[in-house]
């Protein structure tokens, strides 16, 4: 079989050539990758009621479970978005076409989970191929059947490509990972690269990048992250948007004006069952003209449109923590703290109403404001500590993009795979078709396949196999 172990793109190329298709893709055509986590009556109904409600309490006790060391954030220097991304989504998806063509990777069967170091067997050697078809294993090591230090490293390198906890050992994600089939991450790649192409946004010498799939924040200097943040984003069913603006000022200890969205579905319902939460969660209730009104003499029966808004007041009870980024756009989202910081070791971070929850966000105020004089890790603390409200405008605004990539490519030539969370990647979207005549201009470039070509290979769309 093919091997991706040539995924070493040269900056020549000029030999790739796309050609733009418009088409339209049947919306169900791709589901996510297998990490789900959604779930939803007579005695029968009854029954399965209550099994599903213990299914979706051991879902989030699984959650919970998952708070570990294991799951860590990248320390690569090379930045998720960057004015060559474009052209190396193209590259990598030039690839996946050519082991489209031919079938693919293996599917693992589920026995390939009891495997540890030092098993062997079938599984094994299968194994072996299947990490060798996407560099995760050097091409030197296919042979054997024993479940070596190479695979245990081949494992990790493959579950840190995927956001995946680095264990070594295949568990039900790795596992879903491994066997999601090509044409999926073709499509993965041509989606997002669909995504970014539509985008306007200018790079600067410094930048900020949320990947919402991989639900990371990356600050960008001169080229490399210079830090890297975990980040709770949209819920699926309050999905974080994709967006291109500049994060103008720092606010510390903010108060929070509540979206009118989350008025209509969280407050009045918490209102209706418990008339006192407004006062204890530390809310006021401001009428058109910012004059503070009695919670009570507002009909929180009522579901028509709110004449009032809803704001917090500053302090540790506040949702959005100590600090605020505020970042205009026409979809009132922003970065910004939080006062519930348990759900960051998480490999599971949708957790939010569309806003992008940072951690350690304090080390992230310093490097947004390190170019103005005396703004130090200790005078942030200060001035949060004093309880006080104080907004710092910076002197020079820094680009900021909120980025949707299921499936992208760093500068090391390492290919990135994140679940599709919003089933965004199946939506309509345009068919990119990569020109394989130029593959040997490629394969002497050090960029495609050395495997030998016994047959023809025809240029063909990733659509060709549905």
């Amino acid at each position: 079989m093919p091997q991706l172990s040539q995924l070493r793109v040269a900056t020549s190329m000029r030999s790739v050539t796309l050609a733009v298709l418009v088409t339209g893709l049947a919306a169900g055509l791709m589901a996510g990758p297998a990490f789900a986590q959604l779930g939803n009556a007579a005695p029968k109904a009854k029954a399965k009621a209550q099994t599903e409600a213990k299914s979706k309490k051991a879902t989030r006790a699984a959650r919970k479970k998952s708070l570990s060391a294991g799951v860590r954030i990248s320390n690569s220097p090379h930045p998720t978005y960057d004015n060559d991304t474009a052209r190396l989504i193209s590259a990598a998806m030039l690839s996946y076409s050519t082991l489209e063509v031919r079938g693919g990777w293996p599917t693992l069967p589920p026995d390939v989970m009891t495997l540890a170091p030092d098993s062997s067997g079938p599984e094994v050697a299968l194994l072996r191929e299947r990490l060798i078809i996407t560099d995760d294993l050097a091409p030197e090591h296919a042979e054997g059947d024993v479940f070596d230090a190479n695979i245990t490293a081949a494992i990790r390198r493959f579950q840190s490509r995927h956001g995946l906890e680095e264990t070594g050992t295949i568990g039900k994600r790795t596992l879903a990972a491994l066997n999601v089939p090509v044409t999926r991450r073709l499509r993965q790649l041509a989606a997002s690269l669909d995504r970014i192409s539509a985008m306007d946004f200018v790079f600067g010498h410094r930048y900020v990048v949320v990947n919402i799939p991989a639900a990371v924040t990356e600050a960008v200097e001169n080229g490399k992250v210079v830090r890297r943040h975990a980040a709770i984003v949209g819920k699926p069913d309050r999905p974080s948007p994709t967006l291109t603006t500049s994060i103008t000022a720092v606010n510390l200890n903010p108060t929070w004006t509540v979206p009118l969205s989350i008025v209509k579905k969280d407050i009045r319902l918490k209102m209706r069952r418990d008339p006192g939460y407004i006062a204890r969660m530390r809310m006021r209730v401001l009428d058109g003209s910012g004059r503070e009104i009695d919670a009570r003499a507002v009909n929180w029966g009522s579901d028509g449109a709110p004449n009032f808004t809803v704001r917090q007041d500053s302090g540790t009870w506040n949702a959005l923590g100590a600090v605020r980024f505020d970042m205009p756009n026409p979809h009132s989202v922003y970065l910004h703290d939080t006062n519930n910081r348990s759900l960051f070791s998480a490999d599971y971070r949708f957790q939010s109403s569309g806003c992008a929850r940072l951690e350690n966000p304090r080390d992230f105020a310093v490097w947004l404001l390190q170019e103005q004089d005396g703004w130090s890790r200790a005078r942030i603390d200060a001035a949060i500590a004093t309880g006080q409200r104080q907004d710092v405008r910076l002197t020079r605004k820094v680009p900021v993009a909120w980025i949707y990539l299921t499936g992208w490519v760093t500068r090391d030539n390492v290919v990135h795979f994140r679940d599709d969370i919003y089933n965004h990647d199946g939506a309509p979207s345009r068919a990119l078709v990569a020109d394989l005549g130029a593959r040997n201009d490629l394969r002497a470039s050090g960029f495609i396949l050395q495997s030998a070509d016994p047959e023809p290979v025809r240029a063909v769309s990733y659509l060709d196999s549905q």
